[in-house]
């Protein structure tokens, strides 16, 4: 899986957001500076979150943007769903709807058990897991291991 920058600028101008105290709205200059976002590339991000109602935005002298929402109820898979798409899909189409010829009919079931395991993932981390830096035990116990902390590039796998 490929994170773009849109969804890496997402979920870290979402969890700024999370930290605002309440009732209180950051401006896109600020949360850009804070993150280190590109302003434009921000102001972007930060409609596709408007649109699916994650963020919204109060004009005048005192605006900015706020949560529309508790960070305890957006996933991290909101967050990719919101600016990206689906969390995975094959030339475009949903895994479900991808038909193949017989001989490699079950590679289709392949990219359905990606899917499953992104969701395990991105479904239960939140932008206030994130803001806390508390992940569920569930996804931090997937990185304990020194072993999945290299790329696979650089693991030898074992012949047989």
């Amino acid at each position: 899986m490929r994170i773009s920058a849109k969804v890496d600028y997402a979920v870290r101008a979402l969890v700024e957001l999370a930290r605002l105290s309440p009732g209180k709205v950051a401006r896109a200059e600020d949360v850009a500076a804070a993150q280190e976002i590109p302003r434009n590339f921000l102001l972007a991000v930060l409609a596709d979150l408007r649109r699916s109602g994650i963020v919204a935005s109060r004009r005048g002298q005192a605006g900015g943007w706020v949560l529309a929402r508790p960070a305890e109820a957006v996933s991290v898979a909101d967050v990719i769903r919101a600016v990206d798409g689906p969390l995975v899909s094959v030339h475009g189409v949903r895994p479900e709807d991808v038909r193949y010829e017989p001989s490699v009919a079950v590679l289709q079931q392949v990219w359905i058990a990606v899917r499953s395991s992104l969701r395990e993932v991105l479904e239960e981390v939140t932008l206030a897991d994130l803001m806390h830096d508390n992940l569920p035990v569930a996804v931090a116990g997937r990185t304990r291991s020194p072993e999945v902390w290299q790329s696979r590039s650089t693991r030898r796998r074992p012949t047989t």
